[in-house]
């Protein structure tokens, strides 16, 4: 089953680094799995550094990082403030050659707001 995916596309750079921001209505890991994997089927977004996520199932609340260690976790965080249940979303980082330190969350966090304030229907 292909997921109704919001793909906003690249949201923002810092010192090379593009940050996109996806998301899918979900209600099962199945569900989030087959985002992400409709997701990868576009090539640029297979080869991305990192493809962080989170989403709040009827289950509860689950993260992936891949590689961006605490990017997960900061997705998650947002998405309980928000109330934003059954929905996926997704922060993609394309490395752009520079160590961003700290400031990597900051990325994520503006990617999210990004996504909950044009996305939301």
């Amino acid at each position: 089953m292909e997921q109704a995916l919001i793909k906003l596309g690249v949201v923002l750079t810092d010192r090379g680094s593009r940050y996109a921001v996806t998301g899918a209505r979900v209600t099962s890991r199945a569900e989030v799995d087959a985002a992400l994997a409709e997701l990868k089927r576009d090539k640029s977004y297979a080869k991305a550094t990192h493809n962080t996520w989170a989403a709040l199932l009827p289950t509860g609340g689950l993260k992936a990082d891949d590689g961006e260690s605490g990017a997960g976790i900061v997705i998650l965080r947002m998405l309980e403030r928000e109330e934003l249940k059954d929905h996926l979303v997704v922060v993609t980082r394309w490395y752009g050659g520079k160590k961003l330190g700290g400031d990597r969350f900051r990325r994520v966090q503006d990617a999210v707001r990004h996504y909950l304030d044009h996305a939301q229907s």
